[in-house]
C-alpha cells in the first residue's frame, strides 16, 4: 500500500519517524510529503526532516498518516491539502492521525460518527463521536492515537491495516518487543 506521513513545521517527530520506520521495515513503500513547500522540514524539537516529496494533490496514496505536535495547527493553511482528505476519506481510504492531529479530521467532520482519541489537552476540540482514552483506536477507515509515547502502537496498528497480523508480529520480533498481542 502506497503510504504518506506529512510533514508540517513543528511536526513531532517521534510521531512522524516512528510509523515511517515500521511501516518500512514490514515492507509498506512509504513517501516523506512536505506540504511547507521546502523538501527540508523542522520538527517542533529542531530536528530537521529532508522529505521525500512536496506535497501534490494529484498524487494519489493508500494511506495517509498526520503527525501531531505543535505544528498542527498550520495544517489549515493548507486547503488543497484538507480537500485531499475529504476525498480520501470519502473514498473509503485509511487516515491515521496521532496526537493533536486527530483534531483536524475531527474539524473536517470526518470524525462526527466514529470512535477516537487524541492528546489530552485537545480532546474538547476533537469533534468525535466517542471520545476514548485508548493509546490506539481503529474505527473504520480511521485510526487515531494519543501521543509520542504511543507512537510505536500507533505504528504497528497502522502496519497491521497495511500488511497483516504476521508481518506486524515478525516486525515486532525483530525489534524486540516482547509479548506483543500473545
Amino acid at each position: 500500500m502506497k503510504t504518506a506521513v506529512f510533514l508540517i513545521t513543528g511536526f513531532e517527530e517521534i510521531e512522524a519517524v516512528t510509523p515511517v520506520d515500521i511501516l518500512r521495515r514490514g515492507g509498506v513503500e512509504v513517501t516523506t510529503v512536505s506540504l511547507t513547500g521546502e523538501l527540508v522540514v523542522s520538527g517542533s524539537h529542531g530536528i530537521e526532516i529532508v522529505a521525500d516529496a512536496l506535497f501534490d494533490p494529484a498524487v494519489d496514496f493508500d494511506i495517509l498518516i498526520l503527525p501531531g505536535g505543535p505544528g498542527t495547527k498550520y495544517y489549515h493553511k493548507y486547503k488543497e491539502f484538507l480537500k485531499k482528505l475529504e476525498l480520501h476519506h470519502a473514498q473509503g481510504k485509511m487516515l491515521a492521525a496521532i496526537c493533536a492531529a486527530p483534531t483536524v479530521l475531527g474539524s473536517l467532520g470526518l470524525l462526527k460518527n466514529k470512535k477516537a482519541t487524541c492528546f489530552p489537552s485537545m480532546e474538547s476540540e476533537l469533534n468525535a463521536g466517542e471520545l476514548t482514552r485508548a493509546p490506539v483506536v481503529t474505527d473504520g477507515n480511521i485510526t487515531t492515537s494519543r501521543s509520542a509515547a504511543t507512537a510505536l502502537a500507533f505504528a504497528l496498528e497502522l502496519l497491521t491495516r497495511a500488511a497483516d497480523a504476521n508481518t506486524t508480529q515478525e516486525i515486532a520480533r525483530q525489534i524486540v518487543l516482547e509479548n506483543y498481542r500473545d
